[in-house]
C-alpha cells in the first residue's frame, strides 16, 4: 500500500477549492456589472384611493323651475259693530215685494155704466218701507162666515206692471159685474169681500158696500184687471 504525505494531500485539496471558487465567478453576467433587484413594479389596474366629494344636493339647496303662486285677493267686506264681518246686502232700488201685513184693502167708489158695476179694489202701503206690487190681485166673495159667495173671478187681459208704493200711497184693480137685476143672474148679497195681494196667501177681509152681486147663472163673471197707481181710474 502506498502512502501519501500529509502535505501532499492538503495542496491537492487547496487546487480543488481554488477551481470551484473559478467556475463560480464565470457563472456572472459577464459585463462586470453588479445585478440588482428593482422594486416591484406596480399594477396598472390599481387606482388611487376614492376622495369623498360632496354631493350637489347636499352643497347647494334645490330650486324649482314652477313659477311662485299670487294670492288672489278676498273680496271687500262690511264690519259690523260687533268685530264679525257680514257681507253687504243687495237692495232692490223698488224695495221687495209688498207682504198682506204691510197693506190695508178698501174698495172705492163705483162709477157703474152700461149695466156694469165698476169698483176699484185699492192696496194701501202702511208699512213704514217702500215696497211693490205686481200683476193680479185675489179676490171672492163671502157671507157673514166667511163662505164664498160664487165663482173667482176672471182676469182681464192686460200687461203686469211693477208699481212701487212708498209708505201711505196705494195701488188699485178693477172690479167688474154685470148688475144681476139687468143680466137676471142669479144673485147673492155678500158680507164681505176677501181681497189678496199678488203673491201673498194671506188675504185682507174688507166690507162690501155695494149691494147684490151676481153668483151663478148667464152673466155671473165677475172681473179684475191687472193693479195700477193710485186708487181708481
Amino acid at each position: 500500500m502506498v502512502h501519501t504525505p500529509r502535505s501532499a494531500r492538503r495542496g491537492a485539496l487547496l487546487v480543488s477549492t481554488a477551481a470551484v471558487l473559478g467556475l463560480l465567478a464565470g457563472c456572472g453576467n459577464g459585463s462586470g456589472e453588479d445585478v440588482r433587484s428593482d422594486p416591484p413594479a406596480s399594477s396598472a389596474g390599481t387606482a388611487a384611493p376614492a376622495r369623498e366629494t360632496p354631493s350637489p344636493s347636499a352643497s347647494a339647496p334645490a330650486t324649482s323651475s314652477a313659477p311662485a303662486r299670487t294670492a288672489s285677493p278676498a273680496p271687500p267686506r262690511t264690519t259690523a259693530p260687533s268685530g264679525g264681518t257680514t257681507a253687504a246686502p243687495a237692495t232692490p232700488a223698488g224695495g221687495s215685494r209688498c207682504h198682506t201685513s204691510e197693506l190695508r184693502a178698501s174698495v172705492g167708489r163705483n162709477d157703474p155704466g152700461a149695466g156694469q158695476e165698476n169698483f176699484p179694489l185699492v192696496l194701501t202701503n202702511t208699512s213704514g218701507r217702500t215696497c211693490t206690487l205686481r200683476g193680479y190681485p185675489g179676490a171672492a166673495f163671502v157671507n157673514a162666515s166667511d163662505g164664498q159667495l160664487g165663482g173667482d173671478p176672471r182676469r182681464t187681459p192686460g200687461t203686469p206692471v211693477t208699481v212701487t208704493v212708498r209708505p201711505g200711497q196705494s195701488a188699485w184693480a178693477g172690479l167688474t159685474f154685470s148688475n144681476p137685476e139687468v143680466s137676471g143672474a142669479r144673485a147673492a148679497a155678500p158680507a164681505g169681500l176677501l181681497v189678496t195681494p199678488p203673491d201673498e196667501r194671506d188675504p185682507l177681509r174688507v166690507a162690501w158696500p155695494g149691494g147684490p152681486v151676481p153668483v151663478s147663472g148667464t152673466a155671473s163673471s165677475v172681473r179684475l184687471t191687472v193693479l195700477s197707481p193710485g186708487t181708481g181710474p
